[in-house]
Order: C-alpha cells, then structure tokens, then sequence
C-alpha cells in the first residue's frame, strides 16, 4: 500500500491521504453560538484558566495555618517565588510589591494556559493563538511605560529611555532612535513574539508526531508501522520536553516584564 505525504499550502495531500499540520491546525470551529459571535475552545479555556487560578488562590490561602498543608505550600511557593525572584530582584525592595500582584497573575496565568497542551481532551496550548499573546505583551507595556512615567515624568521618562548616561555629543544622533525603537517599540514584539513562537512550534510538533504516527501504523505497510511506533516514542519524549519549554516560557515572559519594570524605576539608563 502507498504512503503519500504531502507538505503542500494547506498541509493536504494532492492524493488524499496524510494532511499534514499546519496553521489550519490551529483554526477551530466555534463550540457554539452566542447570537452571531462564535465562542471557540481557546476562549472556553482562558475563562477556565482564570476560574482555576482563582480557585487555587483562594484554596491556598482561606485557612492559612503556621503548619501548611499541601495546598497552602504550593501557593506559598509559587507566591514567594515570583515575589522573591522575579519582583524583588529585579525591581529593588523600595517598590516590588506595588508589582507582585500583577506579575503573580502573569505567571499563573500563563503557566496554566501552557500546560493545556499536555492534559487530555484539552490538548491546546492557549498563546499558540498569537491573538491571545498580544494583549499580554500590551499590558506588560503599559505597565512599564507608565511606571516609567510615573517616576520620571512623561519627558523624563523618555530621556531615560533613550539616552545612555555618560553619553553625549553627535553620537546621541545614532544612538537615540535606536534606544527609542529598542526599549519601547520591540519589546512587546520580542515579547509576544517569544511566547507564541515557542507555544505554537511545540504544539504543532505533538500534532505531527500523533497524527503522523497513527497515519504510519495503519497504512499496512509493516516498515512504516514501525516507524510510526517510533513516531509515538518521540511523541512521549517532546511532550516531556515541552512540559519545561511551557514553564520556562511563563517564567521567561514574566522576568522579562519585571526588568523593564526594574528599568523604568532606576534612576539611570
């Protein structure tokens, strides 16, 4: 029996057999309705993500003893770690915790829309959908530009950002629009773009590996069943991988927005 594997635009064979995945992959039908707006699986799960965290926030800290139980610990942990490490690090102990609430949800909710991808029946990485890492990234920039703003003042603020200190002359000409397109246009790029890429990469790897895999073992063909076996193996070993990939990301996206905030509070570039 043959085997037809096609990476042609839209990830179909010219044949009819394996499609391969693609960015269609990513486009789900609405779950249902509500008048002519379309309610998709990635909206049902961030308002699910939201529900969890609130429900484990409040688990965690309704009856807080000195002894903690198992649940009171892990809330503390994940609290103390990004107070600890992300906020007061790299935001000094003078104004951090104005931003660990803040940066306390980010990582939470990030972390918990990641790991959709490895739980059965979800299966969906959240910010694989590009449009949801966005308003993210835009929040993180309003929150750092406008503390910025509210230490330096709007002009400070901008002198602050663009112009190095122990810097001055002709160089300021060069070095000023690179400084203002790097620290305040980019940022929410790399941002958003660092988190969708890795989150959309890693789950379009699974996708491959599993539908591959199952394509292989029924083509009838003995030689391919075996490396369809094989397919599934590494399957497994990426769905591990990717376990650390969606922690370091959350991690990652919330270091980053808690050094820029660091930044706009220092007194100097």
């Amino acid at each position: 029996m043959s085997f037809h594997v096609s990476l042609s635009e839209g990830g179909e064979s010219a044949e009819g057999g394996f499609h391969a995945p693609g960015p269609g992959s990513f486009e789900l039908p609405p779950v249902f309705h509500v008048a002519d707006f379309g309610v998709t699986k990635p909206m049902l799960l961030l308002i699910l993500s939201a529900v969890l965290i609130l429900a484990f926030t409040i688990a965690a800290s309704g009856k807080r003893q000195l002894v903690p139980g198992r649940l009171q610990f892990a809330g503390e942990a994940v609290y103390g770690f990004v107070r600890n490490t992300l906020a007061r690090d790299n935001i000094g102990s003078e104004h951090y915790m104005k931003f660990v609430p803040y940066l306390f949800s980010l990582f939470m909710f990030i972390l918990v829309n990641n790991y959709y991808g490895i739980i059965p029946f979800l299966q969906f990485s959240s910010f694989s959908r590009i449009g949801f890492v966005i308003p993210l990234a835009i929040i993180s920039w309003f929150v750092y530009i406008g503390t910025g703003v509210w230490k330096h003042g709007l002009f400070g603020y901008l002198k602050h950002a663009t112009m190095p200190s122990g810097v001055s002359g002709p160089i300021l000409l060069l070095l000023v629009p690179l400084e203002f397109f790097s620290n305040i246009l980019v940022r929410p790029v790399t941002l958003t773009l660092r988190l969708f890429g890795n989150m959309f990469a890693g789950h379009l790897l699974l996708i491959l590996f599993a539908t591959g895999g199952a394509a292989l073992l029924t083509s009838g063909n003995l030689l391919y069943g075996g490396v369809g076996i094989l397919s599934f193996a590494l399957g497994i070993g990426v769905s591990f991988l990717e376990m650390l990939v969606m922690f370091l990301q959350a991690y990652v996206f919330t270091l980053l927005s808690s050094m820029y905030i660091g930044e706009a509070l220092a007194d100097e570039h």
